[in-house]
């Protein structure tokens, strides 16, 4: 198994998701995989050959996007019916990653994520006879997930095992990337890292993102929407993100014409706000499915203040990935959730926008009703602040670039291949936001 130090290093990427799944972790990890190629690195990334949600999606088994060599694994995926389900595939995912990818040649750095959760498994048996670094890019915790949804208890078998094998995890990866200051403190608390763990949030997924004015958005024209005020919630609606305390006011205010609150999504939580706008025959609540990618700069931009919610219980275990869309259009957020979550940090270090805490219904029926009667003018200035925060500290070129050196840094002798220091954007610190 002796690499040959004349070729370029290969970097290995496990990853259960990967495009044209349209699951976010296989396109993060596809804009890594692409980043990495470009600088002159042979990218090589296992993954499974059926959809993550929807399994009736079938892959090309060998194919070459972008640069990167693709080689997906078939029984590695039967959807999400139940965490049972999900652990079959994921272990069978992970056995075959095992013993394919033992014999990848000239094989200089792993890159492994959260999807399935024991994938990191495959990256340290493969590390403990290949002798080479494994980056950890954590982007939400287990069992830490499981214990809060109430799946399992922690003083479950199936929690035990989980931390067993993140503990072991970040003990023997080089670097370990996470998304936001919480998720950082928690992996601390379970194992000190020190300088080998970074934190950088991603980037938006959609390129080309781009505000729309609503007097030009075909959008809000089709939806009935012009001359209205629009709450939006777009993207997975999840019990990791609670969304009542919206309900209940949207039911306080529906006698205001002028107000709509949108859902745009699926997920679990999905068939709550269905059943909830029956129970109550609210005409101001309504939902749409996931829109077309080439539609996603009108949808986002219909809205004129973004929903994202934060579980009290979710902070520092997920991340709310969805936040930088709405930044990239150049609306303001409206953060459901605690001050001390990433939602709040970016609302107040840019003032891009308000926040309400959950079960705070008289306190949002007010705000709602103020913004209901704000000047548009309002909006105008946070939505410029949220496209100053986009610009300076959640760049995509600049975060994508960042995060492959981290990569990059972990390759003992990175042969023939293009290294590059990326800077941040207007001079701004390495750490997006402002020093804590």
């Amino acid at each position: 198994m002796n690499d040959t130090p004349d070729k370029p290093s290969t970097v290995l990427v496990i990853s259960q998701t990967y495009v044209p799944d349209p699951a976010a972790v296989g396109q993060y990890m596809h804009e890594a995989a692409v980043e990495l190629a470009q600088r002159g690195h042979r990218v090589k990334v296992y993954a499974a050959n059926r959809g993550y949600e929807d399994t009736s999606l079938k892959f090309k088994n060998r194919e070459t996007l972008d640069g990167v060599e693709v080689r997906r694994v078939p029984f590695a995926s039967f959807g999400k019916g139940s965490i049972a389900i999900r652990l079959v595939g994921g272990m069978l995912f992970t056995l075959q990653v095992m013993l394919r990818a033992l014999f990848t040649r000239n094989l200089g750095a792993i890159l492994v994520s959260t999807s399935p959760p024991m994938a990191p498994m495959a990256a340290l048996f493969i590390r403990f006879f290949r002798r080479v670094p494994v980056t950890f890019w954590a982007m939400d915790i287990n069992p830490d997930q499981m214990i809060a949804m109430g799946k399992v208890t922690p003083t479950s078998w199936k929690a035990r095992l989980f931390d067993a094998m993140i503990k072991a995890t970040l003990r023997h990866s080089a670097k370990t990337v996470t998304l936001d200051r919480y998720m950082g403190d928690r992996l601390e608390a379970k194992v000190p890292l020190g300088d080998k763990l970074e934190i950088m949030p991603p980037w938006p997924l959609a390129d080309h993102l781009e505000p729309v004015e609503h007097a030009d958005n075909p959008f809000r024209t089709e939806h009935g929407l012009q001359g209205k005020r629009v709450v939006m919630y777009s993207g997975n609606i999840s019990p990791a993100h609670p969304v009542d305390t919206i309900l209940d006011t949207a039911q306080r205010l529906r006698d205001r014409a002028d107000l709509v609150f949108l859902f745009i999504g699926g997920g679990l939580g999905k068939q709550r706000i269905d059943d909830y706008i029956a129970e109550h025959n609210l005409a101001n609540v309504r939902t749409l499915p996931y829109q077309p990618l080439e539609m996603l700069r009108y949808s986002l931009s219909a809205a004129d203040v973004h929903l994202v919610a934060m579980g009290e219980d979710m902070i520092g275990i997920v991340h709310p990935c969805k936040v930088y869309g709405v930044l990239g259009v150049q609306r303001p957020v409206l953060g459901l959730g605690p001050a001390a979550c990433h939602i709040g940090d970016i609302i107040t270090d840019y003032d891009a926008g308000w926040r309400i805490d959950h079960g705070d219904v008289d306190g949002a029926e007010s705000l709602l009703s103020d913004l209901a009667d704000a000047d548009d003018a309002v909006f105008a200035e946070k939505g410029r602040n949220a496209m100053a925060a986009m610009n300076a500290s959640f760049n995509k070129a600049y975060l994508c670039g960042r995060f492959c050196d981290v990569v990059v840094g972990t390759i003992r002798n990175p042969v023939a291949a293009r290294t590059q220091t990326t800077e941040p954007p207007s001079g701004r610190p390495a750490v997006p936001g402002p020093d804590r």
